[in-house]
């Protein structure tokens, strides 16, 4: 079996682009309606895929499948909770 070889993170965004869709249909189905494909990329990017040596599709597809609800939305919702502040913060000096 050949490796393959990805020139850019694009590119590899879009070949696992349905594992993503996927997961995010799932969460929706248990009601979790504010997860987007990027917000799964960009968890497990930094939080996982970051700290991996020879990681595969087969391997990333798997953390994928098996990234647990709870921390994915808990993820989603500090981004959100932090930007909020941000705004508010912003808002705030304008007084």
């Amino acid at each position: 079996m050949s490796n393959l070889e990805f020139s850019s993170l694009d590119e590899l965004y879009n070949r696992i682009e349905p594992a993503l869709y996927s997961k995010v249909q799932e969460l929706k189905r248990n009601s979790i309606n504010y997860v987007k494909e990027v917000d799964i990329w960009n968890y497990l990017s930094h939080q996982v895929w970051q700290k991996s040596n020879c990681l595969s599709i087969s391997s990333m597809v798997s953390d994928i499948f098996n990234l647990d609800k709870s921390t994915i939305k808990n993820y989603v919702l500090d981004i959100v909770e932090k930007q909020d502040r941000e705004i508010l913060k912003e808002e705030g000096s304008l007084l």
